[in-house]
């Protein structure tokens, strides 16, 4: 029999019409077409991509940098040092000559030229200060792109709409980090260049404002063509970056599906779209390596044709009045300050800039980030007295629009204060519960409320503490551990909750409060406490422990949650034991959609799943912390024993494991 959905021919006889995976009767032609097509509108593709990366890019830099004035203003001011030494190094060297040596005074030629000396020396503090205020723009891009990767990874993820873990983790730890070094990068070459330059033209100008003349129209020209070469070089990069994946990509298939490949008789095909893909990569690699040739023409016009011009034009500026030192201050110009500067800006932007676009361009064309929060509403006052905690209006859920709810129209209250239990057998929806009434998970129909108002995600910290079965537990302290949610959480009060919870034995076992945790080192149980004393401290209005102490042993529970009761909140137990549900004032049972809630006496005289479970839970209660085997029934693998109400059905108890 086929299953439904089942894909024909797959495992069912061939049938005698072609497929469109079997090898059929090449056209030539044809594929040639097809492929020409495919490569047009790839390149249609890339032409709509161009003009708009360096758009998107510059959008979301604006603010980023006028957000940072301040930072831009500091570093400016410590690159003026750079402006100095640069000014003084060519000047110098011109009145050295003029003014010194060619006129017969060698003291005022030294005199200058320490002048050019000693604007040298405040480099290495301007070095410190230009470094201490790139840390200060330079940072925040890299914290900025990661928050973005991580809110757009987990909201990917709750909308369900795919797997982005691929993407964001390269996002988070490798393109993050060239973004921030590129930047870093490009701000100290910019800055150099700048004030280098800024140096250099006013030196030429304080030497002879005719040597502007010369040197200016090769700098504009070689830098208007470099410019120009900007953005289709950019594009060049994304497009070879884009066929490189994509071929990668395909390899990958291709290697786990060779098998599939040579069955149906796809080899041709298969060929044919390698081909294609290599093609596509030849492509934009020798379009970005022509586009690099433009930019190496630019940066020999910028860097080799102004000295070049000014020795060409030398006897013209002689005959009109240009001193030679002033000419050799301008060589010195030319070729120890500017060239460098214009060179190590066109190589800087010509290729981290260019790969710092692409990368940058890869955050700002991802899914945007989830909505923020509404803000806080102005009034805080308390609720009223005797508003519940938490509140569930006719909730409905289920996972999936076909799937079977989990709740039915489920109407619940907790008041502040109050001591509930939810029990009954595994795959009741009592998680699903503890989820909803958490908020961690949305009701496809009803409402939650927490102290009389609709659940937000910015309340959930302030409202409820949710301890799941598998507790938390991360490497550092155990003070750090502790106080993960209430940092300010003082040591007395640190003492009085591990007196209250019994950490005692945890504490004198490590030593100490600041006493490293290696979370593989503790026992399920020492993690259980670890989080459940958390939990003590931050003292919610609403605490939740869904089988948060499945761990421990009833002797250790009971003490567990008796200190919980006796703190002011409210508390919300999913109980695996009997004990822990007859300790609480509300009992909810839950069997699927149907619950029943009521007092232990209440269930135990109107509930047949409570009796059940009653008489399931009892040998425990009845023979210590161990658990019993039921006599007449098979113990089953994994220390389970099934217990059955009848021989419809049957519930399983997993029986406590060792004490903490």
């Amino acid at each position: 029999m086929k299953a439904d959905g089942a894909h024909p021919g797959r495992d069912e006889p061939h049938e005698a019409h072609p497929r469109r995976d079997e090898p059929q009767e090449a056209d030539p032609g044809r594929d040639g077409q097809d492929r020409a097509h495919s490569r047009r509108d790839a390149q249609l593709e890339a032409h709509s991509r161009r003009g708009t990366s360096l758009r998107r890019v510059g959008r979301e830099a604006r603010p980023f940098l006028r957000a940072r004035t301040g930072v831009v203003l500091r570093l400016a001011g410590w690159s003026l040092l750079e402006f100095a030494q640069t000014f003084f190094g060519g000047f110098g060297v011109a009145r050295a000559l003029d003014d010194g040596f060619l006129a017969g005074r060698p003291t005022t030629g030294l005199l200058w030229l320490a002048v050019a000396a000693v604007a040298v020396l405040p480099s290495v503090p301007a070095a410190r200060g230009v470094f201490g205020r790139l840390a200060d723009l330079v940072e925040p891009l890299r914290d900025g792109l990661v928050r973005r990767a991580v809110s757009r990874a987990l909201s990917g993820a709750l909308d369900r709409s795919g797997d982005v873990s691929t993407r964001s983790l390269s996002q988070v730890t490798h393109q993050s980090e060239i973004a921030r070094d590129g930047w870093a990068g490009l701000v100290l070459t910019l800055r150099s260049f700048v004030f280098t330059a800024a140096g250099a033209v006013t030196g030429l100008l304080a030497l002879s404002p005719a040597l502007l003349l010369i040197v200016l129209p090769p700098l504009v020209l070689g830098s208007a063509l470099f410019l120009s070469t900007l953005p289709p070089m950019a594009a060049r990069q994304r497009d070879y970056l884009a066929a490189d994946e994509a071929y990668a990509a395909h390899a990958g298939r291709l290697a786990a599906s060779v098998r599939d490949i040579a069955a149906a008789g796809a080899a041709g095909r298969t060929v044919a779209e390698s081909r294609a893909l290599a093609e596509a990569q030849l492509a934009a690699s020798r379009s970005l390596a022509r586009w690099s040739g433009v930019r190496v023409l630019a940066l020999a016009v910028c860097g080799r044709f102004p000295p070049l011009l000014l020795l060409l034009g030398a006897p013209w500026l002689l005959r009109n009045g240009l001193t030679p030192g002033a000419l050799v201050g301008a060589l010195t110009y030319l070729t120890q300050a500017l060239a460098p500067a214009v060179q190590a800006l066109m190589t800087m932007l010509g290729t981290v800039g260019g790969r710092l676009v692409v990368v940058l361009d890869r955050f700002t064309d991802a899914p945007p980030p989830p909505a923020e929060d509404p803000p806080p509403s102005r009034d805080t006052a308390p609720p009223p007295r005797g508003t519940p905690v938490a509140e569930l209006h006719e909730v409905s859920f289920a996972y999936g629009p076909g799937a079977h709810p989990v709740l039915d129209r489920l109407s619940l209250t907790v008041g502040a204060g109050e001591h509930l239990a939810v029990v009954g057998p595994s795959g009741s929806g009592k998680s699903t519960l503890a989820a909803v009434l958490a908020g961690t998970e949305r009701p496809t129909g009803g409402a939650v409320r927490w102290r009389g108002r609709p659940v937000r995600p910015a309340d959930a910290t302030s409202v409820r503490v949710l301890l799941p079965q598998h507790a938390y537990v991360f490497s550092g302290s155990l003070r750090d551990n502790l106080r993960y949610l209430r940092p300010d959480a003082r040591d007395r009060e640190i003492a009085a909750m591990a007196d209250a919870l019994g950490l005692d034995a945890l504490l004198s076992r490590l030593g100490s409060l600041d006493a490293a945790v290696e979370p593989d080192r503790l026992s399920q149980g020492e993690r259980q406490l670890v989080a459940l004393g958390r939990a003590y401290l931050a003292a919610p209005p609403l605490l939740i422990l869904d089988e948060a102490t499945s761990r421990l042993d009833p002797a250790a529970e009971t003490r567990a949650e008796l200190a919980f009761g006796a703190l002011p909140g409210a508390l919300v137990v999913v109980a695996h034991r009997l004990s822990s549900a007859r300790r609480a004032g509300r009992i909810l049972v839950m069997d699927g959609p149907r619950t029943q809630c009521g007092t232990p006496d209440e269930l135990q005289r109107s509930c047949a799943l409570y009796r059940d479970l009653a008489g399931l839970w009892e040998p425990e209660d009845a023979g210590g912390p161990g658990e019993q085997h039921v006599a007449g029934e098979p113990e089953e693998p994994g220390g389970t024993v099934g217990i059955g109400r009848g021989k419809e059905r049957g519930i399983r108890s997993t029986p406590p494991p060792s004490p903490v």
